[in-house]
């Protein structure tokens, strides 16, 4: 069942790390079907809905038969010079990307969600969904750029 999650990010320094805490924590425990923002400018904060599903219903739905192994994350891994390069054509166009979307850089892509793409290496649309935090939104946003400039490093 879809649910609905309204966050408010504000945009002042001593708030923005807490704020962007809040949003990564959920991130990481919810599967995102679509998100909206707009800027409030009177206030200063971006408002964001966030439309999705929760973890724990989706798990339940899938039988043993169906399910798959858990998705790829790197966590704590160190990245060799190869994986360095990649990670840091991957985090200039997520900036650009956040630039020209008037986005937060996270919206588009957490450190945690790149450093897993340097580490594994996709060559498929279907690999970046074995990646923890890529959906079908974010790849069907984001997946041939990511692997454009994977081809391209």
């Amino acid at each position: 069942m879809m649910k609905i999650k309204v966050l408010k990010i504000r945009i002042a320094d001593e708030f923005l790390r807490e704020d962007q805490k809040v949003i990564d924590n959920f991130l990481e425990n919810h599967e995102i079907i679509k998100t909206e923002t707009a800027f409030i400018h009177d206030e200063q904060f971006w408002s964001v809905v966030l439309y999705f599903n929760d973890i724990e219903s989706i798990i339940n739905k899938t039988s043993v038969k169906d399910s798959k192994a858990a998705k790829y994350s790197a966590e704590d891994e160190t990245l060799n010079h190869d994986e360095i390069k990649i990670l840091d054509a991957l985090k200039l166009w997520r900036s650009e990307k956040a630039k020209e979307q008037n986005l937060p850089t996270y919206f588009i892509a957490t450190n945690k969600e790149l450093i897993s793409v340097a580490k594994y290496k996709p060559a498929k649309k279907e690999e970046l969904l074995e990646i923890k935090g890529f959906g079908k939104h974010k790849i069907e946003n984001y997946g041939e750029e990511i692997l454009e400039i994977l081809e391209s490093v």
